[in-house]
């Protein structure tokens, strides 16, 4: 896992990628490298060693002949048996996946992108045709931003670019996020001239003219897998398509950990690492915030006394969050998802302090297996666990601002209405703003985080079962807790979906009140203070500190969006 960047273009400053690999600097603190090719191109890399440690893995990285050049992030896990497929067709020298990956593209060209399981965004400079080529995994694990104004500019982080480019505000965008809390379609950031390549795509750049083709087409493979298992069958091949996923993702050359909650999926994942990996005990981490209301620690400690894996509780207070908010805040780029992310990233913090640079989590159970409370309601929300109070507060927007916004509609590929939300959430929505903040807080402390649960085979076998495999007799996850039974205690098993919560809404009018008030006046004086009527914002506060507080999501909002805007 590391940090990529690049120019493309005829007068490029080496300087320039030197700032945007300066800015990156977190995501991959052990090596960094660059290949110029003068008058054309420049790529450059911050590397994170994780397989392979040796300097002769450096990147980029070129193939034998000199033509090709690669700077890759993320992990390629089936690089052992890619290497012996490719065999003689390629000498290796390193044992590597980015040779593995450079290798691939050599013998199989753009196909090298099917043959892969993994996490990855890269280029590929050829330095005979002068052309780029860049590709994103299946579900966008990996980012890769770029803009094509005058020079082709791509890098992991918007702030790259930005150190090197002016940017202009993507005004739409957010107005959308103010009135549906949409982060922005697959190739929309908040910033007008900083796009993003979507997931399960790739893109070539030559002669000035930038091409982006699909090369995952989900709705696709969905419509080629077979649907009609008995219960036990399902629950035999999903278990053997889980282990193996796991067992892919712990090869490593470095120490490795996990993150648990107390919920179903963080639960299942410890019982079949401790199933798989029995002879050692991994270190497990988790967050917490003395808030029993909210605490998973009951539930934790409960799988933890099954298995015995040594437990790093974290502890998130109150007074912490100012500086957290403003360190994530720096880290993002963009807004991200509340008090809950910061207590995310405590545990990143702490795992690079046990030395610790790899973790795995249970991302993207409740997308394959419908897990959230509106897949069986005619609500379609995108934010969960909100009650019966609104999300969004359009009504404190001045009326040019709130009429931009424009309600993002999404695609609806399959005849069933629960598969059209699950490939929302997987595509559009929950899924890829949970990729983004957990990628950024990750790197931010330079700490790789693996996502066993979001391997595409898994994803695809799951996303296919009818309607009843995921929700039965107003259970989520039917299938998932069956099998999850067999591993781990009856009321962890059965225990219904539980938000990733803080106390938050507490918090932000008790504990941390003037801190509120004061990211209010800093709104109020930001650039963007004509976004706003500070009568209503004000108001909203008021009410707000005097009622129930069941929703605390667009004071987030009015937070965040302060921070971004402090000092810009």
């Amino acid at each position: 896992m590391c940090g990529i960047a690049g120019i493309v273009g005829p007068e490029i400053k080496k300087g320039d990628l030197d700032l945007m690999l300066t800015s990156m600097a977190h995501r991959g603190p052990d090596a960094r490298g660059v290949y110029h090719d003068k008058g054309f191109a420049i790529i450059g890399h911050n590397r994170l060693s994780i397989i392979d440690l040796s300097h002769e893995a450096d990147q980029p990285f070129s193939d034998p002949t000199g033509r090709y050049h690669l700077s890759f992030n993320g992990e390629i896990y089936n690089y052992t048996e890619l290497r012996n497929e490719i065999g003689l067709s390629h000498t290796f020298k390193t044992s590597s996946d980015t040779e593995v990956l450079l290798a691939a593209y050599l013998v199989y060209g753009k196909n090298c992108l099917e043959k892969f399981r993994g996490m990855f965004s890269f280029a590929i400079w050829d330095n005979k045709e002068k052309s780029l080529f860049a590709a994103r995994d299946r579900f966008g694990v990996k980012p890769f931003f770029y803009s094509n104004t005058n020079d082709f500019i791509f890098a992991s982080e918007i702030k790259a670019i930005k150190r090197i480019k002016g940017s202009t505000q993507n005004v739409r965008q957010w107005a959308n996020y103010f009135c549906y809390g949409s982060y922005g379609l697959p190739s929309e950031t908040f910033f007008q001239d900083i796009h993003q390549l979507p997931a399960g795509h790739f893109l070539e750049f030559k002669d000035e003219k930038l091409q982006i083709e699909k090369w995952y087409d989900f709705p696709e493979r969905i419509s080629l897998l077979k649907r009609t298992y008995s219960e036990e069958e399902i629950k035999q091949k999903y278990l053997e398509l889980l282990k193996d996923s796991i067992k892919l993702r712990f090869r490593t050359d470095v120490p490795l950990g996990f993150n648990i909650s107390g919920g179903v999926d963080s639960s299942l994942l410890l019982a079949l690492v401790n199933n798989i990996h029995s002879s050692e005990k991994i270190k497990a981490f988790t967050f917490f915030t003395g808030d029993e209301r909210y605490d998973e620690l009951p539930w934790v400690k409960e799988m933890i006394s099954q298995t015995g894996n040594p437990l790093e509780k974290v502890k998130l207070s109150s007074y912490e969050v100012p500086e957290y908010a403003s360190l994530i805040s720096e880290v993002q780029d963009e807004p991200f998802g509340g008090i809950p992310t910061l207590a995310y990233a405590r545990i990143f913090e702490k795992a690079k302090d046990s030395g610790i640079k790899v973790l795995l989590d249970g991302q993207g159970m409740d997308e394959q297996w419908a897990g959230y409370d509106y897949y069986k309601t005619k609500d379609n929300s995108i934010v969960q666990g909100t009650g019966k109070s609104g999300s969004f507060k359009p009504n404190v927007l001045a009326k040019e601002f709130r009429d931009l916004a424009l309600k993002p509609e999404y695609p609806r590929p399959f005849e069933s209405r629960l598969q059209n939300l699950q490939y929302r959430d997987l595509f559009y929505t929950k899924l890829p703003r949970a990729l983004r903040f957990n990628d950024h807080i990750s790197m931010a402390f330079s700490t790789e985080l693996r996502e066993p649960f979001l391997d595409h085979l898994l994803v695809e076998y799951a996303f296919a079962l009818p309607d009843e495999m995921k929700i039965r007799n107003g259970v989520h996850k039917y299938m998932l807790r069956e099998l999850t039974g067999e591993f781990v205690p009856f009321k962890i098993a059965e225990a219904p979906k539980r938000a990733l919560q803080t106390p938050q809404r507490e918090w932000l009018s008790e504990d941390l009140k003037d801190y509120v008030d004061s990211r209010l006046l800093i709104l109020k004086k930001s650039k963007v203070n004509e976004w706003f009527d500070f009568k209503y914002i004000y108001k909203e506060w008021e009410d707000y500190q005097k009622g129930e507080k069941q929703n605390s999501f667009y004071l987030w909002q009015w937070i965040n969006t302060s921070l971004i805007f402090e000092n810009s």
